[in-house]
Order: structure tokens, then sequence, then C-alpha cells
């Protein structure tokens, strides 16, 4: 393997060639490259570094695949692991070609097919990012889910609230166990202070909503055995283990089955509300080419 690595990674054509699996499966796909056709020689002047059947891998199409920074060992293993992935695929196609039956006009109208799918699906990301506006006001996300609320049943409990994991051995643990209960307007950002200053965990933004289980997930809390009637009679609770007290106060839940909160599913809305104007603008723009080739006769259909 050794003998082409100089070659490979000095080459200055290496930016030109093949540019990984990836593309080499595409251009076998199409049918593009010279490279991928049966030949019943190797080319003259080129090295070759593997063979199967009559199809060879030269030198220079791994070039590209070296980084210029790796080592002589990095660039061996990587040849080496490109080369017998690259026999086991031609080992397949030859395989492939020999079992299944498929006339060569039939490849053909695939490949076409094939071709065609990936231009028209590169034509039309091109046009939609574009054209797509991302922008969503508030009145659309609410208006889409007053419309589709059904849809939007919690898989989950889910709660908002304050949540700290705190050492056995964190100082002033009775002031936050007070902070926590919120009972005057200060305690909220007591608690904070507290929290970013000796707490290992917390969640403090119970404007938030977030799914219970993952929330009290690796804690003594995990036990609960009917966590909806725990739900119901919990405001505030205190666990601990060996190593740390665990504080959670309940702001609000909603439980499985129950219509989610809009904030919770915000996020899935808006990309709901794009995905919809990515295809309206597909569907646009088939519309108006069809629409100006009509007008110019660029087109015509004859009847049987």
């Amino acid at each position: 393997m050794n003998k082409f690595l100089y070659f490979l990674r000095g080459n200055p054509l290496r930016g030109n060639l093949l540019r990984g699996n990836l593309l080499l499966g595409s251009l076998l796909l199409l049918g593009g490259c010279d490279f991928f056709q049966p030949r019943k020689e190797a080319d003259a002047g080129q090295q070759v570094v593997a063979r199967v059947h009559e199809q060879y891998l030269y030198a220079k199409d791994l070039a590209d695949l070296l980084p210029q920074n790796a080592s002589t060992e990095d660039s061996a293993r990587m040849a080496e692991r490109y080369i017998r992935s690259w026999v086991r695929k031609q080992l397949l196609i030859t395989e492939a070609a020999k079992k299944v039956d498929l006339d060569q006009q039939e490849l053909e109208r695939k490949v076409q097919d094939y071709r065609a799918s990936l231009l028209i699906y590169e034509y039309e990301k091109q046009y939609v990012t574009k054209n797509l506006d991302r922008a969503i006001s508030e009145q659309e996300v609410r208006s889409y889910y007053d419309q589709n609320k059904d849809n939007f049943q919690l898989k989950q409990n889910i709660i908002r609230g304050l949540y700290v994991k705190v050492p056995k051995n964190a100082p002033k643990l009775g002031s936050i166990r007070d902070f926590m209960r919120l009972r005057d307007a200060g305690d909220r950002e007591k608690v904070k202070s507290y929290a970013y200053r000796f707490a290992t965990d917390y969640m403090l933004d119970d404007g938030v909503w977030i799914n219970f289980d993952e929330l009290i997930m690796n804690t003594p809390l995990s036990g609960i055995p009917n966590k909806v009637q725990w739900l119901k009679n919990n405001k505030y609770a205190e666990s601990a283990d060996e190593e740390y007290i665990y504080l959670l106060n309940i702001q609000d839940y909603k439980i499985t089955d129950e219509i989610s909160p809009l904030e919770f599913v915000r996020d899935q809305i808006e990309t709901i509300i794009v995905n919809k104007r990515k295809t309206e603008l597909a569907s646009r723009l088939e519309e108006e080419l069809y629409e100006n080739a009509r007008k110019n006769n660029a087109f015509e259909v004859y009847e049987k």
C-alpha cells in the first residue's frame, strides 16, 4: 500500500479527482465515467491498486480521499478501507449484472428517471431556498394550533416549574429549600442565584414545558409508581439519595392524552408551516413553468 501513498498525497491533480464513496456511487448510477466501464486490460502508465474481474482501481482515483496533513500510517489505513469497500462493491455489481433480470433498455430508463429526479430535486431546492419566507407570525402559529388541536395530543406527562439538584454538602441547604417554595416575590431570583453557585443540575425557566419523565430520570422520583396521580397531588417535592438532594416546584402540569399547550408544540408547528410553504413553492414553480411554456407554444399535445 505504501508504494503509492507519495503519489496520492502529492498529485497536483488531486482536486479534480473523485470525491469519495457517495460521488462514486452517483457516477456509477448515472453511467457518467469511463472508469466504471469494463476494461479488458489496465490503462498503460497508470498504477493499478486493485482489480475485480475486468474493473481496475488506480492510484490516481484515490488521491483526493487522503488529507494533505494525514500521516503515512493514517493514509494507508484510509486507502485500505476504501479499496476493500471498492472491491466489495464491484463484486456485488458483477453478481447483480448476472442475476438481475433487467434488460439494457429498462436499465437505461431507470438511470434516466433517476437523473431526471436528481435534476428536478436540485432545481426545486434552489428555487425554494431563494424564495422561501421563514418569518412566521404569532397569529399564524396560533391559527394553526387552534385549527389542529386534535393533532397535538400529549404522548407524555409534561410540567412547568423549577428543579434543582444540590450536593448534600452544599452550604445553606435550608435556604434553598425555603426559596424553592416560592413564598415571596423575590424567591425565584434567589433560587437562580443559589443554583448558579452550588447546584450540579437545574431547570430555572418555569415558563418552559418539559417532559416529566426526562426531568426526573436518574433521580429517586423516577420510581414513582403512578406519575399521573402523583402530579395531581403534589406541587412541591423533595427527595434524596446518597450524594444529592433533589428539589422540585411544579407550577403547572399536563398529562398524557391531554391537548399539548401551544408553547410545547410551537417549534413543531413552525416546522409544519415552513414545510407547507416549501410544498406550495414547488407547486407554484411547476405551474409557472407550465403556463409560461403554454403561452410561448413551447409544447404541444397531439391527439391519438
